[in-house]
Parts: C-alpha cells; sequence; structure tokens
C-alpha cells in the first residue's frame, strides 16, 4: 500500500512540472519585426503553468530574456528579445512538455496623421446601421437580449452597417471615422438607476484582442477599415485604460490580487478632477479620484502593477499593427494613473511620432484641461498626450448662443475660452465638438432654435482645432438626457430594417433636413480645401455689442467670419477689421455663394454667422 501511495506522489508531482495538451492564452495573440522596441512581454495563461520551465525551441532570433512568475502559478510572464535580424516566422514556445506556436509578422500598417484638416464623425455602432441581423445575439453570450424597443438594450447595429453607408460620410464632407469601442463587451446585463441595461455603448472590455462578435468580429473591423481607407476616411479607436467589464476572463482569475485598485470598501471615484493638480489637495482626494470605481461594474485597473501596464501598452500597439488604425481615443483620461498614461503614449508615438492620440478629459476651466495635455503650464507632472476633447469651448458655445451679450457673458464667453489658448502647446490639434454621446443633443441644447444651431455649426467647422459631429447632427436628431443617456443614443433612422424613413437618402429627408445636411455638406466640404481654415492661423477680435468676429489667415486665402449674436439685425462697420481684412476688396459669402462687392459695411441679421472668403 506505501508502495502505491509513493507511485501515486510521483505521478502527482511530475505533473505538476509538465504541461499537459491544453488550451493557453496568449496575449499578445501575435507580434511583429521591426518594432524600434526589441523587447516583447507576453502573459501566457494555463493550468499550473508557472510550475514549468520555459525555452524557445525553433528560432535563433528570439532569446528568453526572463520568465517571471506571479501570486498565481495559472500565469507566466515571459519577456522575450527580438534581434535585430528577426524575419516574419512561425517558431515554438515550450512550456514543459507542450509545444505552441507564436508568429512574428510583418509590419504592414501606415496610419495616416488626422491634423486640423479633418472632420471627425462619432457614431455608436449598435444604434447606427444593422448590416447584417446574424449576428444581432448569441445564445452562449452572458447578455442574449436584443431589442429595439427597449432603449437599454442592443439594438443590433454592427460594422456592416456602417460599411454600408461609408458613401453616406464621405458625400457629408467628413474624412475620420470615430466609433465608441467595438472592443468584446461579454457583460451580464447591469441594474443602472433601476433600468436593466446591455454594454451596448462597448466601455466594459471582457477580452481586449477580440472584436465584439455581436458587431462581427475582428475579420469585420478589418473590412471596415481596409474599406474606409480605399474612400479617403480614416480611423479613430476607442481605447479605455482606467477599467474593464466586470466579466472579463482575467478578473475569473487574477494573476495577483493588486491588479485592481482595491479598498476596505467599495470607493467610487468622485468624478473631480481638481485634486490631480490641486497644490493644497489632500492624499485621499487624489486616491479617490484616480484610484476609485468608475461604477461597481467596471473595476478599476491597478496601472502600477507593471505587468498589466505592459498588458495595456502592448495591446495598444498590436491593434494600430493588427488593424491599421490611424488614432486613438482615451475614454476617462483623468481617472488614469498619469505616469503610466505617458508611457503608454509615448509607445505609441515611438513608433508612429506623427499619430493622433486624444483624451476624454471632462473638467471646467481650460487650466485644468491643459493639464491633461501638452501644455505650457509649470505643472509638476508633465503630460505628453498630443491632444484632448475640447469641453471647454464646447461648453463656451453653449453659452454664446443660450445666453444674451455680456460683460462676461453671452459670446464673450467663447472669446474668453479661445483668449486662454496659450495654456496649450497646440492649441490647433485640440477636438472641438458640440455634443456627443455623454451629453444632451447641440439641437435641444439651444432651444430647437434653427438659426442659432446654423451658428454653432458655423463656429465649430471654422474655429481653431479639429471638429468632431456627433451622428445625427447633421439631421437634427435631438434630446436631453431624460430619464437616461439612452435618449441621446437613438437609432439613425434607416439603419434599421423596419424603419419607416430613410434618413441616408435624401428623399428620405424632409425638407428641414435636408436643409441642414446641405448646410453642413457645402461647408465641411468647403473647410476640407480651404487652406486657411486647416492650416492658417487665427485671429479674434473682442466681441462688441454681441458681434464677434475672426480670420483664419494663411498665405494664400484669408476667411473671415461675421457672427451676430444678438436678436435683431445689425449694421457694422468694416474698418475696425483691416489688421484681418489686409487689402482684400471683395469676398465671397461660403455658406450661400452671394457676392460681397465690397468690404466698408455689412448688414448681418440677427442670430447669424457670416463666412466670407476674401477675394
Amino acid at each position: 500500500m506505501n508502495k502505491i501511495r509513493k507511485i501515486a506522489s510521483l505521478i502527482f508531482i511530475l505533473t505538476l512540472f509538465t504541461t499537459e495538451a491544453q488550451e493557453l492564452k496568449i496575449y499578445p495573440t501575435n507580434w511583429y519585426v521591426g518594432m524600434k522596441n526589441p523587447n516583447v512581454q507576453l502573459m501566457i495563461y494555463g493550468k499550473n503553468i508557472a510550475l514549468n520551465k520555459v525555452k524557445i525551441v525553433s528560432s535563433k532570433r528570439i532569446k528568453v530574456k526572463s520568465q517571471n512568475k506571479v501570486e498565481n502559478p495559472n500565469f507566466i510572464f515571459l519577456d522575450l528579445e527580438i534581434k535585430k535580424n528577426a524575419v516574419p516566422e512561425i517558431f515554438q514556445i515550450q512550456i514543459g512538455n507542450q509545444k505552441i506556436n507564436y508568429e512574428l509578422k510583418k509590419r504592414t500598417a501606415k496610419p495616416q496623421e488626422i491634423t486640423a484638416s479633418d472632420f471627425i464623425y462619432l457614431l455608436m455602432p449598435d444604434r447606427f446601421s444593422n448590416g447584417d441581423k446574424s449576428n444581432d445575439k448569441f445564445k452562449e453570450m452572458a447578455d442574449t437580449a436584443s431589442d429595439r424597443s427597449n432603449p437599454w438594450k442592443r439594438h443590433g447595429g454592427d460594422l456592416k452597417g456602417v460599411v454600408n453607408h461609408l458613401d453616406y460620410l464621405q458625400e457629408l464632407g467628413v474624412t475620420t471615422l470615430w466609433m465608441t469601442p467595438v472592443l468584446e463587451n461579454n457583460q451580464f446585463m447591469t441594474n443602472e438607476g433601476g433600468n436593466m441595461r446591455s454594454a451596448y455603448h462597448g466601455y466594459g472590455f471582457t477580452d481586449q484582442y477580440n472584436v465584439d462578435q455581436r458587431f462581427g468580429g475582428n475579420e469585420a473591423y478589418k473590412n471596415l477599415i481596409d474599406k474606409a481607407h480605399l474612400k479617403g476616411l480614416k480611423i479613430v479607436q476607442d481605447a479605455v485604460y482606467n477599467h474593464v467589464g466586470i466579466n472579463h476572463w482575467f478578473l475569473k482569475d487574477m494573476p495577483s490580487k493588486d491588479w485592481l485598485n482595491n479598498w476596505d470598501k467599495y470607493t467610487n471615484t468622485t468624478y473631480k478632477d481638481q485634486p490631480i493638480l490641486d497644490p493644497y489637495a489632500s492624499e485621499i482626494d487624489r486616491k479617490a479620484v484616480i484610484n476609485g470605481w468608475f461604477v461597481p461594474f467596471l473595476p478599476d485597473l491597478n496601472h502600477k502593477n507593471s505587468y498589466l501596464a505592459n498588458y495595456l501598452i502592448q495591446h495598444a500597439l498590436w491593434t494600430v499593427e493588427y488593424f491599421n488604425i490611424d488614432a486613438w481615443r482615451i475614454d476617462t483620461y483623468i481617472y488614469n494613473d498619469m505616469e503610466f498614461m505617458n508611457r503608454c503614449n509615448k509607445a505609441l508615438l515611438d513608433e508612429h511620432p506623427n499619430m493622433l492620440i486624444f483624451g476624454e478629459s471632462w473638467v471646467r476651466t481650460p487650466l485644468n484641461q491643459s493639464y491633461f495635455t501638452q501644455n505650457n503650464v509649470n505643472f509638476p507632472f508633465k503630460s505628453n498626450l498630443p491632444s484632448t476633447c475640447d469641453f471647454i469651448v464646447q461648453a463656451s458655445i453653449v453659452s454664446a448662443l443660450k445666453e444674451d451679450y455680456g460683460w462676461d457673458d453671452g459670446v464673450q464667453k467663447l472669446y474668453q475660452t479661445l483668449a486662454q489658448d496659450l495654456v496649450y502647446q497646440h492649441p490647433e490639434k485640440l477636438v472641438t465638438f458640440l455634443d456627443n454621446h455623454d451629453i444632451d443633443r447641440f439641437y435641444s441644447l439651444i432651444g430647437e432654435d434653427y438659426e442659432k444651431f446654423k451658428m454653432g455649426i458655423t463656429w465649430l467647422l471654422t474655429l481653431r482645432g479639429i471638429p468632431q459631429m456627433y451622428y445625427g447632427t447633421e439631421i437634427l436628431m435631438k434630446n436631453f438626457k431624460n430619464p437616461t443617456d439612452a435618449e441621446v443614443r437613438k437609432d439613425f433612422p434607416g439603419g434599421f430594417e423596419g424603419d419607416k424613413e430613410n434618413k441616408f437618402l435624401a428623399s428620405g429627408r424632409n425638407q428641414i433636413e435636408n436643409e441642414t445636411f446641405d448646410f453642413v455638406k457645402n461647408l465641411a466640404n468647403f473647410r476640407k480645401n480651404s487652406e486657411a481654415i486647416t492650416k492658417g492661423k487665427f485671429l479674434q477680435y473682442l466681441p462688441t455689442d454681441g458681434i464677434y468676429v475672426y480670420f483664419r489667415k494663411s498665405e494664400n486665402q484669408t476667411v473671415m467670419v461675421i457672427s451676430n449674436t444678438n436678436k435683431t439685425e445689425k449694421t457694422i462697420e468694416l474698418s475696425k477689421y483691416s489688421e484681418g481684412i489686409g487689402s482684400a476688396k471683395s469676398g465671397q459669402n461660403v455658406l450661400n455663394n452671394q457676392t460681397i462687392s465690397t468690404l466698408n459695411s455689412i448688414s448681418i441679421p440677427a442670430k447669424t454667422a457670416l463666412v466670407i472668403d476674401l477675394k
């Protein structure tokens, strides 16, 4: 009996140090030769895998630098060095007695630079168009619902639906497409404010390396990007580093206890950015902002864990190469560890120096906003983020349209906001917008006043920065976030089977919708070809009596924008603006093609903006 026990014990010990044929998870799923950083760290997951030795058995161009263990024996973090003479190949990694193939690929991605010459269109794939009903729902996923009659459930929009309407975006004058996240959100429905909601928005990742199959999966995303590029459209991917979905695969068996920002009891972020840069702030306030959880079902990642940090950074690099995306938008930027974000941004910019990376920094002042991007302020911490969503200009535009002109009110707020651009290194890279998926729709915000709406669109497309439009704004989609944000995330009419109207077609739009679409289209396409707006300097004049005038000037073109924010028509003398007008004697109003024969004085109707191409 003792002999039998000894043999059994020996067999048990041997099994610990050999890897049975098991399905292993390896991330990144492949890597690339020719990266400026020759090192990559593989995260390998499998039952008791850390109890085995690892070696490369079929390549002399790959070197194992170190094999790292963590608390959980089901993980290995394998540091590899890829030698300069490495070529694309499939090599083998031996773990115990098991050999697995791993591929080094050739780099083929060529990200296109996104600048002030571009016009970004933001859409939510689930709410834009359903091009393939077969992928609406899957019984093996945590959330099996798909119901367009319920505002909080998935509606079935997908990447094929977006492909079907690329011509629509091109006609509108769009050059760049930004979609809310497309990565897998295999989340259970969550109770939010008494309503059971799905993760249709995409901000709760459960697997960074797979596009959600309800959107069509990785191949559908590749297809969309390829077809968009063929049409001259660029792609922005929405990234989330701050948190993951609570059903993420690695949370079910975490590598280590410090994978998340843990508290003795649940602690939510305060959502307040002030303690991050406040010289008098308490440490607990700073910690609560950054380490507090965004919501209970989106666990907060600990970026100080070096293995997690590498996993996220390498995923960003892999994504650019694998999908050939052009730019990044980073969600909930201010809640991330800033040192980690600088590392991540640097890794991307080292490989792609001209890549646009912009963050969501939802703050209240230009100074605070500048902290989270490249700035000219003597902050103790210096951000290397190239750009950010310009929430300050958005709020100022709304104030300029809703408020009567005053010493600090109305359009004066917009002027004062832009006058503080000196805090930014690159204000021309800031992403300006009127609304998005998290705030009230612009047309509703300004009281459904059509003249004010057109003035806001004019400012968006002629001010400094990179303009971004939220889907449906071009056809006057409206609503407030009441009772929930689902009200500002309605389906695009015509994108789904059974829709009574198809707003993608002029024949499906009513008169005012066609007028609005054409207004955006004409100005956006003028902007696209305007050297002054896309590359020129910005010159603004102090508003007087509700009149706001600014110029976009390049060597070969000057565009003058005159806005009357008053409730009555105004006649203004133009001699005051001689610095901007220069030697020009006439001009053409871009918005209606009317010629302005002299530049002495001009009458401008109430709540109207003129865009004059000076001659």
